[in-house]
């Protein structure tokens, strides 16, 4: 028995299946738009702690550095293991292909920080590598903000790094679990952004990670505009003039 009601000089008339039908898709389409919506708002906080922090005074890193908040400002100090650097492939800048170069620095507790040294140029030959070495020296005084190991949005998109042969080993998303087995010591989930004037390396425009808020705001205003659409769509074709 389809469901029925007057509107005025119409009436509504409609199957119950189309009725769930609609009401199914509506609901889909909404919590979807406020699904991005949460998103956009994570992503504006995430941007603004990240702008906030380029300009906050670097700390000493005292504390244990996996408590200290993301894009938190510090000084370490240590040895940068020069033999076991890791370059992250598929990291392109302003249209170029390039890498970013991931290297062990063994804090004086004898614990261990990746740092990254900035971005590369690809030079157009997957079997001769860039030159990554780093000046001798016996200790290097570092002041950046620490991040997380940038992570795949799809599992397809990740590429381990070898477990054995020559250094530096490429790789894409690595895991710490992964890198710590290659590199044979426990590995966090952070990774130091060297500031632009501090210690060896290389270009380093550092932006906020993932896409911009707005985006994520504008997927939300495409989703809440499909229930609207359906929402009139079934309307149209369910009221009729009353007989």
């Amino acid at each position: 028995m389809p469901l029925r009601f007057p509107l005025g000089k119409r009436q509504f008339n409609a199957r119950w299946l189309m009725v769930l039908l609609a009401a199914g898709g509506c609901a889909l389409f909404t919590s979807l738009g406020f699904w991005q919506w949460h998103r956009g708002q994570y992503r504006e906080q995430v941007w603004a702690r990240f702008q906030h922090d380029t300009s906050a005074p670097a700390l000493a890193s005292a504390a244990r550095l996996p408590d200290l908040p993301r894009f938190a400002r510090v000084r370490v100090q240590g040895r940068l293991d020069a033999d076991h650097q890791v370059l992250l492939d598929n990291r392109p800048r302003d249209g170029r292909p390039g890498y970013e170069v991931l290297t062990p620095l063994i804090l004086d507790d004898g614990s261990l920080l990746l740092v990254n040294r900035g971005w590369l140029p690809f030079g157009g030959y997957r079997d001769r590598l860039p030159d990554v070495s780093v000046p001798a020296a016996d200790r290097h005084i570092l002041t950046g903000r620490l991040d997380q190991l940038p992570t795949a949005g799809l599992a397809s998109g990740r590429a381990p790094p070898a477990v054995t042969g020559t250094w530096p080993r490429v790789t894409t998303f690595p895991t710490p679990t992964e890198l710590t087995q290659i590199l044979g010591q426990r590995v966090e989930d952070r990774v130091l952004l060297l500031d632009a004037d501090s210690g060896p390396g290389y270009e380093r425009r550092w932006l906020p990670p993932g896409v911009a808020p707005e985006r994520n705001f504008s997927y939300a205003i495409q989703w809440w505009a499909f229930a609207a659409i359906a929402l009139g769509l079934f309307l149209f074709l369910n009221v009729e003039k009353r007989r």
